[in-house]
């Protein structure tokens, strides 16, 4: 049965009220041959008919269980446990909003502290919040954190160029019309000392991406150098860092970061066409108070219980919208508890243990695909878990044949450094067995000698 909320001596009382006499007058803007278009419907279907259509039509997807993929460029596909998702599916965790209050928010609110400790954990820093949208918002609100730790008296900040093309453009989006000059050499080959050549009294900050948008690793004593410069001019040291490679290297706590910043979605979440994603953001402890977000500690109430409470929130619907940190900062709090679930359920060992897998595996197809003809594996610095591959096609191209072999390729490069146009980046992780990875090395060596199987 419908509802129809409007009476008919309702409709004549409210197109009186505009002037019009009809609901064709209402609508004589409209030509008459859009108004009511004839819709030609199948036939009905059973519950289980339709279910069987939409099944065949979702086999069409190229969708990652199915096929072997090694794109990367900022999205990875890794192993999610199956508790991850059992705890998300709890009704008292994916219904909860934000934790006012504490009293009847114990579950949520201690979660979100235990989130916050493994990310400290993990990059060695003193606090953490929870959390913002992505690893590219985190990287931005970084920025706006160093503007405000050196109360706007500094309006640059250093950006290297090997950092995420798309973390790069949303800091300039966050920050237009702040008067903040966003600079960084150009030169991809440069390294860390041209960096430290922009440095001086007006730098906020200065950011560097370990491992970088290539893959590419530099030294914890080169890193300790720009830290250095960077705090003999008064400017923070950011870094942002894959969770994951954390497992295997040095937290950037040990080489002079002050803000550590990155994308969680390898830490428990699925690709998911590009989202929803987890920013996770943590710093000193001395700049706390200048942290957007919000951030759980553990107290005790009046009868010496342990307990949890929001004890910072300057998100603008906490406060005053003119003292907040950051009026666009929200957080992702299933994605937090996802990645909370995640490092507890793999923990130290089980993180070591994933980081490895990729790191080896990259290195055994690196390895492979430089001995394919056509094909040259830039590597002359170490790597994690990314390489670039320049290819004897464009990548486009490249990539398309490679469909053909149930295979996902790599990143063009082109697309955000044109003078890369014939260069793919290639990502391994613990999900490729060295079956999918030898077939990539086969379907590389059939397209450079002109073919496909």
């Amino acid at each position: 049965m419908s509802y129809v909320p409007h009476t008919d001596a309702d409709r004549r009382a409210m197109l009186a009220a505009i002037g019009v006499r009809s609901i064709d007058e209402l609508f004589a803007d409209v030509p008459q041959s859009v108004r009511l278009p004839q819709v030609t419907l199948p036939a009905p279907l059973s519950e289980v008919e339709v279910m069987r259509e939409l099944r065949e039509m979702s086999e069409a997807n190229a969708d990652l269980d199915h096929m072997a993929c090694f794109l990367g460029a900022g999205a990875y596909h890794h192993y999610v446990p199956s508790v991850v998702q059992h705890v998300l599916n709890r009704s008292e965790f994916y219904t909860a909003y934000t934790p006012y209050q504490p009293e009847i928010s114990q579950g949520t609110l201690q979660t979100i502290f235990e989130y916050q400790s493994m990310i400290c954990g993990l990059t060695g820093m003193d606090v953490s919040n929870a959390s913002h949208y992505d690893g590219a918002t985190a990287m931005a609100e970084a920025v706006i954190m160093a503007l405000s730790v050196t109360r706007g008296k500094r309006r640059k900040a250093i950006v290297a160029p090997s950092i995420h093309p798309e973390y790069r453009q949303v800091v300039r989006t966050y920050t237009q019309g702040m008067n903040v000059e966003i600079v960084g050499d150009q030169d991809l080959e440069a390294g860390l000392d041209a960096l430290a050549g922009f440095l001086d009294e007006e730098t906020a900050c200065a950011i560097v991406q370990v491992p970088d948008f290539f893959g590419r690793l530099e030294s914890p004593k080169a890193l300790a150098a720009l830290a250095d410069a960077a705090h003999k001019v008064g400017a923070l040291f950011v870094v942002v860092a894959d969770p994951i490679s954390l497992g295997l290297l040095k937290p950037p706590s040990t080489y002079g970061a002050d803000i550590v910043v990155g994308e969680g979605q390898p830490l428990g979440i699925p690709v998911s066409f590009g989202g929803p994603y987890l920013g996770f953001f943590a710093c000193r402890e001395e700049y706390v108070r200048r942290m957007a977000g919000r951030l759980v500690g553990e107290t005790v109430d009046g009868q010496g219980r342990r307990g949890y409470v929001l004890t910072l929130a300057t998100r603008e619907q906490h406060i005053r919208r003119e003292r907040a940190t950051s009026n666009i900062c929200s957080n992702e709090a299933l994605c937090a508890l996802a990645a909370g679930v995640y490092l507890a359920a793999v923990g130290k060992r089980g993180l070591r243990q994933v980081a490895e897998l990729c790191y080896h595996k990259a290195h055994y197809a690196a390895d492979a695909i430089a001995q394919v003809p056509g094909f040259e594996v830039r590597r002359r610095e170490p790597f994690f878990q990314e390489f670039v591959v320049r290819c004897p096609l464009r990548v486009a191209e490249v990539n398309d044949m490679l469909l053909d072999w149930d295979i996902i390729g790599g990143y063009d490069l082109g697309e955000a450094y044109p003078h890369l146009d014939d260069h793919m980046l290639l990502c391994v992780t613990e999900m490729n067995t060295r079956q999918e990875i030898d077939d990539l090395v086969a379907a590389l060596r059939a397209i450079g000698e002109g073919g496909v199987e």
